[in-house]
């Protein structure tokens, strides 16, 4: 079976973009741009090995940011030329004569999806050419030398190019064998260069999103915040947990029932010695930063370490902002955010010395406000900007920050507002406890993780 190699294209030096610091080095939600890059391809499990192609006057920069981040699958660290097919050639010269397959990817489209790239991969078992695009929601029109339309093409048969773009190695080595012998070559683009020099080599197409979008100018960094600050992450799907959790401490606020009861179970079912607190457990009330200090300090004294610190702790009570007594209010932005603020300010010094991970809960009502919602929802905005902005202050610590988006579930919180709902309208606990265990077991950090119902 072919070992498939990602490329990450970093070559450029983001003169459209009109900063002193290149584009892949512009950092968001608490990472640079191609640090975000390479962690999709470096947690696919079907991606062998990593090679970075870079401007050879940042090789010593992308050297400390691969030490920094601790990547298991970057081999080669590659110097790139002054065109765009330069890299392309440098990386297929890298793999001299192997069979393996190269998935070319622009550093600078770091929403690329799973999805896009089991996609490609899926396809490379059929085809030796593969892109990525997406349906044209504008109509292109063609120009003459004076600016006057010339042709308007079919719109349904047209598609915007993405990465990334995959290739049997031999393949593509062979297209830009022909295309150097052309006095009259050029290309942006290495579909482009199998598809004019072979002509015979089809080239499959996988859809695209339009999330996966390439940071290119200014204003693009704006959408690109926007985007991360709303991206949603599928739980990764890590087998033998029990083998990660075993001999594990872990420390759960909210865990007397519900979302946190599940935890605590499937924590203990997995080999973690699991510490629960909660107001009606042991009265310790995740507002109070007191409280949640003195859980830890008692935990630390008893196990001599904490790993794992889950949040699953929060109020809701739905009712229009001007019917709720200040008091509730109060209790609910002191519990749902300053609970946030108190059990990540408490949990620091312990999870430091472990390198530790951390787990909040946001809920789908915080990417917009919602009537009969406001303090909720918007405390759950904040949790979600919360944990972006530490994952960021804390990556040098080694420490793992991030919170579970799970969709309507069944819990005694939800019944309490909503009543009696039918269960095959409602996300299962247990399934949210889960995917918190595999949050908990994976190396992802300031990651929103979306939990939603399997399709029928």
């Amino acid at each position: 079976m072919k070992r498939n190699i990602a490329v990450i294209l970093a070559g450029g030096v983001g003169s459209r973009l009109g900063m002193s610091t290149p584009k892949q080095f512009f950092k968001v939600a608490g990472k640079m741009v191609v640090e975000h890059t390479i962690d999709v391809f470096e947690r696919n499990q079907r991606i062998d090995e990593i090679a970075i192609v870079s401007n050879p006057m940042l090789i010593s920069d992308f050297e400390n940011i691969v030490l920094r981040n601790k990547w298991h699958k970057v081999k080669k660290i590659l110097k790139g030329g002054k065109e765009r097919y330069d890299s392309s050639l440098s990386a297929i010269r890298a793999y001299g004569k192997e069979n393996v397959n190269l998935i070319f990817h622009d550093a600078v489209r770091p929403l690329v999806s799973q999805r896009i790239v089991n996609d490609v991969i899926d396809a490379l078992d059929k085809y030796n050419a593969v892109d990525v695009a997406i349906p044209s929601a504008d109509t292109i029109i063609e120009v003459d030398n004076n600016d006057f339309i010339s042709h308007i093409p079919d719109r349904s048969r047209l598609r915007r190019g993405q990465t990334p773009q995959a290739f049997d190695r031999a393949v593509i080595e062979e297209a830009y064998d022909k295309a150097l012998k052309d006095p009259d070559f050029k290309t942006t683009d290495d579909c482009g260069v199998v598809t004019t020099y072979l002509p015979n080599e089809p080239v499959y197409v996988v859809r695209g999103e339009e999330s996966n979008m390439k940071l290119t100018y200014r204003e693009d960094t704006y959408m690109l915040d926007k985007l991360f600050q709303l991206k949603n992450t599928e739980p990764e799907n890590i087998t033998h947990v029990n083998d990660v959790f075993r001999d594990k401490v872990a420390v759960v606020f909210g865990g007397s029932y519900g979302i946190g009861k599940n935890v605590v179970d499937m924590l203990q079912e997995n080999g973690a010695k699991v510490f629960s607190f909660s107001r009606s457990e042991n009265h310790v009330n995740v507002g109070r930063r007191d409280d949640v200090a003195r859980a830890l300090t008692e935990v630390h004294e008893q196990a001599g370490h904490i790993d794992y610190v889950v949040c699953t702790a929060g109020v809701l009570n739905k009712e229009p902002l001007t019917a709720m007594d200040y008091q509730t209010i109060q209790t609910a932005v002191q519990t749902n955010y300053m609970g946030t603020v108190n059990v990540a300010l408490e949990a620091y010094p312990y999870l430091k010395q472990t390198e530790g991970k951390i787990v909040f809960f946001t809920s789908s009502s915080y990417t917009r406000g919602r009537a009969f919602y406001s303090i909720y929802s918007s405390t759950k905005a904040a949790i979600v900007n919360f944990v972006q902005a530490v994952a960021q202050e804390w990556d040098g610590d080694g420490i793992k920050i991030n919170c579970i988006n799970p969709e309507r579930t069944k819990t005694p919180m939800r019944q309490q507002n909503f009543g009696i709902e039918p269960d095959d309208t409602l996300l299962m606990p247990e399934r949210v406890a889960e995917a918190t265990l595999q949050t908990l077991a994976s190396d992802c950090t300031g990651q929103v993780i979306d939990v939603r119902k399997a399709k029928a």
